[in-house]
């Protein structure tokens, strides 16, 4: 468990954001608001909606060229899809300055990692992060400078990252709010199955049993067990297929909890159900609602 100081005021002059949607203009606007970084640019492929966020004041500038931002960044911040981090972080790799630092906002961390333990250019790091924040909505719209504030963001450092470049990379998340701990990306992805990857699934799958004409009935109880399945299903396909023997293993537990529900149930058996119920809600209630 790593817990840095702090990040001192524009510890990086210039900070592009590969990905300006929710997670990505949320930290444009925190690092703008909390100094970490003199100038953001935001890099993407539409045009119109880079130059919405520019005039939102979310990011300085915009390019829809990888190349001609990485060439001016300090720190490059991949928020798109997992399955395209990997090449996009190579690809900027090639033209970045050396003591350029590269980072992620990736749900999945072990194939992205193994793909840029080596290879990258003399003097160039990728160090995987991901902050768990966000929420069902998507775009820059819904971007808060507050989203990572209270919040934990996960850094998965490699054997060849200096200490130096994860020691920077971590303040870079404490100067935003976040606390920051730091797991292998092994274990990031087997504790991300269980707790982010699978709730997803279980989500999905709810929602999908639910009836057309049963959708007015679906009250409070339905709407919060299924929120997240609303999030972006290409984002969402990418995610489990990165992480699939992980969400297998996960959906295995969850599979033998269902059964024993349904144990409980066929045989009528009333004290069975509750101390199900009764485990659920202590391990539930130590969460907390935060």
């Amino acid at each position: 468990m790593t817990q840095p100081t702090g990040a001192v005021p524009h510890e990086f002059s210039t900070v592009a954001i590969v990905g300006v949607g929710l997670i990505g203009g949320s930290i444009a606007l925190a690092a703008k608001q909390r100094r970490t970084a003199l100038k953001v640019i935001g890099v993407g492929r539409n045009a119109a909606r880079l130059a919405e966020a520019s005039r939102r004041g979310i990011i300085d500038d915009a390019a829809s060229d990888l190349a001609s931002a990485a060439r001016l960044a300090d720190l490059i911040i991949f928020c798109t899809p997992v399955d395209r981090i990997a090449v996009g972080v190579r690809e900027a790799a090639a033209v970045c300055r050396p003591g350029t630092l590269i980072t992620d906002a990736g749900s999945t961390k072990g194939e992205i990692c193994r793909d840029l333990a080596v290879g990258l250019p003399q003097g160039v790091e990728f160090v995987g992060a991901h902050p768990l924040a966000g929420s069902e909505q998507q775009g820059f719209e819904h971007a808060s400078a507050s989203l990572f504030e209270n919040r934990v963001c996960v850094v998965t450092p490699q054997p060849a990252n200096s200490s130096k470049s994860v020691a920077r990379i971590a303040a870079f998340w404490t100067a935003l709010g976040s606390t920051v701990t730091e797991m292998t990306p092994a274990a990031h992805d087997r504790a991300l199955a269980e707790t982010s990857h699978l709730p997803h699934v279980a989500a999905a799958a709810l929602a999908a049993t639910l009836s057309a004409e049963n959708r007015v009935l679906a009250a409070t109880g339905f709407r919060d067990t299924t929120r997240i399945a609303s999030g972006d299903p290409e984002l969402w396909t990418a995610i489990l297929l990165g992480n699939r023997e992980c969400v297998q293993s996960s959906l295995a537990a969850f599979d033998a909890a269902l059964d024993r529900f349904r144990q409980a149930i066929e045989e009528n058996d009333a004290e069975g159900l509750k101390n199900l119920l009764k485990a659920a809600k202590i391990g539930r209630d130590a969460i907390g609602s935060s």
